[in-house]
């Protein structure tokens, strides 16, 4: 990937009016700023629907865009909605926060009055867009229309009719086509906002870092209408879900409850679903981070219903075959490897047997005094250096709360901060001074701001993925602050190669 930096920040973490951040105004502003500092990367979280939770990793779709990132005024431009649609539309008070139950309901109605109006009228492409895309996005408003019409419960919990899709769905999307035409138009408007704004980053020389989660959702369309692709029983209820092992962070282990793969079915097939998933993330991205990498060589199975994770045990995975068939098929893959959790020697082979860059957090080297794998001399070139990811604290939260005393003495012996320098400057220096090829800063940790600016909080719900830049946090003391970062590391993209003594 070169010596290049680039810098972490959700979407929906923009500023701006709509509730949440988006693909308008701000967002193009946003990538001027990582211009202007000389960055090369912009990483976001993923794109896709979110359901309970608010989390972007527990979709609907493991393909379908996240209808409320876009961008309203664009929609108003184009005619489809006027500014007296907007009166008295409620969408959240807090510029710092994003309100997920009122952009709910606000942002709905807002966008059934557009989708009412481009019914009559539906742009010159929007025939050619539902028909390259039919094969995963007729199902998808099919499933969406027919859960509104079950007031969104989780399909398991729909009449037993309408629990696979067959007559009783048909019949719904037949009954409600101004459902199905909202589906179609927002997914249309979502894809060619993002092309035009991944389009414009690119010609200013940004590249765009996605996240494909490795696990769908339960309650999403691949496990109503593909659920050959898992491990469930004759009625479609999950054998086992995916987890963590207990560890010292947790005795019991995470309980994530996503469906597992039946890896046996996909690779008789030649793999062609995650074919299908990687072509469009491929197409949708310039780089794409692959959650919870070890999954693919060994993952943690918890029987289903299991009181926690610790019932679980490791299960072989697919290994490095699944991704020389995905090189075989689609050409090189430029992806990065999320190589965290518990690492063997398997998994690591599998990384480097891959070629895929690994991932090193600065946080996690701070254990009161090792030589820790996570400390920066001990980093190689093919790497992506991270203070912490969106899972963790910010580098201000995690220093001045969980660190414990032998773990800030040990972290100040090692960065040896300068007069006046914060701890979140001090250890994206030591990221920017790594020899990992590339080093991503959080826009929390750029900012210097605390853990009530934290993105996630694992195995927590209600609380996260809330957080937003508000208006006017990008000030030119930052921009020269990291442009001079960039710089000082040799990290300007076409800039950084060495040379060598005669």
């Amino acid at each position: 990937m070169g010596r290049t930096s680039g810098v972490l920040l959700p979407v929906s973490a923009l500023p701006g009016p709509g509730g949440i951040g988006g693909f308008g105004e701000s967002a193009y502003r946003f990538v001027d700023f990582l211009n202007t500092c000389k960055q090369r990367y912009w990483q976001i979280l993923p794109l896709t629907t979110t359901s309970y939770g608010d989390s972007p990793y527990q979709s609907f779709s493991a393909r379908a865009g996240n209808p409320n990132l876009i961008d309203i005024a664009e929609l108003m431009s184009d005619g489809y909605l006027t500014p007296s649609d907007l009166d008295g539309i409620d969408l959240g008070n807090d510029p710092s926060c994003i309100d997920y139950g009122r952009i709910f309901i606000s942002r709905r109605h807002i966008l059934d009055i557009a989708a009412t109006r481009f019914a009559k009228n539906p742009p010159a492409d929007y025939a050619e867009f539902l028909e390259k895309n039919a094969s995963w996005l007729d199902p998808y408003c099919e499933f969406m229309t027919t859960k509104e019409e079950y007031g969104l419960k989780a399909f398991w919990e729909w009449p037993e009719e309408a629990r696979r899709p067959g007559a009783a769905s048909r019949a719904i999307a037949a009954d409600h086509p101004e459902r199905m035409t909202y589906h179609h138009m927002t997914q249309y408007f979502f894809a060619r906002q993002w092309a035009r704004l991944k389009a414009y980053a690119n010609k200013h020389d940004i590249l765009i870092i996605g996240d494909m989660p490795i696990y769908v959702s339960r309650d999403s369309v691949e496990m109503w209408a593909n659920p050959e692709l898992f491990k469930v029983g004759d009625d479609g209820t999950p054998l086992s879900v995916a987890g963590t092992p207990p560890d010292n962070f947790s005795a019991t282990g995470q309980y994530w409850g996503n469906p597992i793969y039946n890896w046996d079915a996909m690779a008789a097939d030649g793999y062609s679903w995650w074919e299908g998933r990687m072509r469009d993330a491929l197409a949708m991205y310039d780089v794409v981070r692959l959650d919870h990498f070890r999954g693919f060589e060994a993952y943690w199975e918890v029987p289903f219903g299991s009181p926690d994770s610790s019932y679980g045990s490791w299960t072989k995975g697919p290994g490095l075959a699944f991704f020389q068939k995905l090189k075989e098929d689609l050409g090189d893959l430029p992806l990065i490897a999320e190589d965290l959790g518990f690492l063997t020697p398997e998994v690591i082979a599998m990384r480097d047997g891959s070629g895929f860059p690994g991932m090193k957090i600065l946080q996690f080297a701070f254990d009161g005094g090792s030589n820790s794998y996570y400390l920066p001399h001990n980093y190689s070139r093919n790497t992506i250096a991270y203070v912490g990811t969106h899972d963790n604290e910010t580098a201000r939260g995690w220093f001045e709360g969980t660190a414990t005393a032998r773990v800030r003495e040990q972290a100040l012996d090692y960065l040896r901060p300068s007069e006046g320098e914060t701890i979140a400057d001090a250890l994206n220096r030591a990221i920017a001074a790594s020899v990992s090829d590339t080093c991503i800063y959080s826009m929390q940790d750029l900012l210097n701001l605390g853990n009530e600016a934290r993105t996630n909080t694992p195995s927590t719900v209600g609380a996260n993925w809330r957080w937003r830049m508000e208006e006017g946090a990008i000030t030119r003391a930052l921009e020269r602050r990291l442009t001079g970062l960039t710089e000082t590391y040799f990290r300007v993209p076409g800039e950084s190669e060495i040379v060598l003594p005669d």
